[in-house]
């Protein structure tokens, strides 16, 4: 039998959104950086620029925004 409480199911609401972006974007631009390491280490000097962009643009967006989210739900829960 399965038993299951009221608390049990408010706990585990899932990650926000915002939260679920940031971590997204933060893995992709992970990506993007390891690609360029990768690509430098075997002897590449003309790396896309599209390419090291994402590294330098996409990284820090993804913390950023994760960053907001976690703050964000702080707040909603010390308001609560």
């Amino acid at each position: 039998m399965k038993s299951t409480t009221k608390e049990a199911g408010v706990a585990a609401p899932g990650k926000p959104f915002l939260m679920r972006v940031g971590i997204g974007l933060f893995g992709l631009g992970m990506l993007a950086v390891l690609a360029v390491f990768i690509m430098f280490a075997a002897g590449l000097e003309n790396l896309p620029i599209w390419l090291s962009v994402a590294a330098g643009v996409i990284t820090p967006l993804g913390l950023l925004l994760g960053l907001i989210a976690l703050v964000i739900e702080a707040r909603a829960k010390k308001e609560s």
